[in-house]
């Protein structure tokens, strides 16, 4: 009877005990949870309010010595100009930016002013001279301007019957339009480059003494849009025939999209490369985000494709047969992110480095080599890739195999670990070749205007309004690539585009082969 009692005893011991570890358990679950909500909630009021650099608390401390001494060129740069600053040669000193040019542009329309002395003031002079004693920068208002077109007409007799001949009328990229390609290139421009809805320049040509509706004007550029297309085919077989493309994709939301809610997501896709000397930018609408796209924009591209850890990108790698390599722009924003929602040190308290903070020191290391590099020959970055870069991932690949399962699971810390050892094949990729980047960051800078462009304007009514916008954007990104001032290549296109009856006078028009005046003295690639 005693033994069974004493089993009994251990029985209901184990019991509670159970219950009690059981207890435990659901209690470090729940912590858990709840700090993976109080994580989440840091990240969206950080979203939401804080402003959206990428830089970290933490970030002056991980510098290495590349790093630092770039930013003391950066603090150089503050200095007043009669300050003198001794220059060296190191890498960091070549690659830092240059000093801010002091004075105006040669290329800005100059009017000589000159300040005379009254008769009295110079009688009995020997001579007088002029000194430039200072220059402003004057504002010439936009202005409205009709012009009117008058044909001649002659009339012929033959015979008793009348014969008229006519001028001939310049042609239109639109045939019957009010509008001039001057102005048609600036309404995209405003709208596409600078982020200026309809409405506003609807309000500004008002006060400029014209109403102009920004339903016409909406008319215009979504009929421009089958206008500029062999325009565009062009730029994308050029882009296609590449040897490395970078590829992106971005939300926009259009309203009247057959078969999808008001409120869905649509698709913006960009690609970005180009033989060298013919970089173009190009967009492309789609309703959809499937790997359908990418097979269908790429769909005779046969070299490396750069992108982040979207899957919608396989399909075109297997069919195609493409080398994918990741970016570490992404991996470096998760662990960003990661930083800024962690739990806040107490007053007084020192912020301790994290494990997101280790693992940004490692990126940002090498990051600093690919700034050293970046104007060296393809076979020298090449080959401090492998020499210097190499080494550094293998270490950094250690410390994620060695971390990641110490870190809670779920929170975004973990995440990025995982998400960076899940992409680490194609994060390792560029460093395969010289002349491939480490992150997508131009394709991603392709898309940053049209982000902007997007929270001016919001939304797109239709697709053929989506279109459109694809289609203006790559127009105004590849020209930029091409070091081109949009307005100006823009108009330089619409004044010609509507002769351009032939394969080889539409190629004079692709923005490498015009002669207009280059942003800069560096002819254009895409390196």
């Amino acid at each position: 009877g005693l033994q069974q009692q004493l089993a009994s005893k251990e029985d209901e011991l184990e019991q509670r005990d159970q219950v009690v570890k059981e207890r435990d358990r659901q209690l470090q679950q729940r912590e858990q949870y709840i700090l993976l909500l109080e994580e989440m909630l840091r990240l969206q009021r950080i979203q939401r309010f804080a402003a959206s650099s990428e830089k970290t608390a933490h970030q002056i401390h991980l510098f290495d010595e590349s790093e630092l001494e770039a930013e003391i060129d950066r603090l150089r740069d503050q200095l007043p100009d009669d300050i003198e600053v001794a220059e060296d040669d190191t890498p960091a000193a070549a690659s830092a930016p240059k000093r801010r040019q002091r004075g105006f542009s040669d290329h800005l329309l100059r009017e000589r002013i000159e300040l005379l002395l009254s008769d009295e003031e110079k009688a009995g002079a020997v001579r007088t001279f002029f000194t430039k004693v200072k220059e402003e920068l004057e504002y010439i208002p936009a202005q409205l301007k009709v012009l009117e077109y008058w044909q001649e007409k002659a009339v012929f007799e033959t015979n008793g019957d009348e014969r008229i001949v006519a001028a001939a009328r310049p042609t239109h990229p639109l045939g019957k339009c009010i509008a001039t390609p001057a102005l048609l290139a600036y309404l995209i421009t405003s709208k596409y480059a600078d982020g200026l809805p309809l409405y506003r320049q609807e309000q500004m040509f008002k006060r400029l003494g014209h109403e102009l509706s920004r339903t016409s004007m909406a008319h215009w550029i979504i009929r421009l849009d089958e206008v500029f297309k062999p325009l565009i085919h062009l730029m994308r077989e050029a882009q296609n025939s590449a040897a490395y493309l970078q590829a992106d994709e971005t939300r926009i939301q259009v309203l009247k999209e057959d078969g999808k809610a008001a409120q869905s997501d649509k698709w913006m896709w960009v690609t970005r490369g180009g033989p060298p000397g013919q970089p173009s930018v190009l967009f492309a609408y789609d309703p959809s985000r499937s790997g359908a796209v990418p097979v269908r924009l790429l769909d005779d591209f046969k070299g490396v494709l750069q992108a982040d850890g979207y899957s919608g990108y396989a399909q075109i790698c297997s069919a195609n047969k493409l080398t994918r390599i990741g970016c570490w722009d992404h991996a470096r924003r998760k662990f960003i992110e990661a930083t800024k929602a962690a739990k806040p040190a107490g007053k007084g308290k020192q912020a301790k480095l994290s494990k997101a903070d280790v693992a940004l020191s490692h990126i940002n290391k090498l990051y600093a080599i690919e700034r050293q590099i970046k104007d060296l020959s393809v076979a020298e970055r090449y080959r401090i890739r492998q020499a210097s870069s190499l080494p550094r991932l293998e270490a950094f690949k250690a410390w994620l195999d060695a971390n990641a399962g110490r870190v809670m699971k779920g929170g975004l810390t973990r995440k990025a670990m995982e998400y960076t050892l899940n992409q680490w094949p194609t994060l390792i990729g560029y460093c395969k070749r010289g002349d491939l980047h480490i992150s997508n960051v131009l394709a991603e800078n392709a898309i940053r205007p049209f982000a902007v462009g997007r929270k001016a304007w919001l939304f797109a009514d239709t697709p053929q309004g989506a279109h459109a916008s694809a289609t203006c954007y790559s127009l105004i990104e590849t020209a930029k690539a091409n070091d081109l001032e949009p307005s100006a290549y823009i108009r330089h296109v619409l004044e010609r585009i509507a002769d351009a009856d032939t394969l080889e006078k539409l190629e004079r028009l692709l923005p490498w082969n015009v002669e207009l005046e280059r942003t800069s003295k560096k002819v254009a690639q895409y390196s």
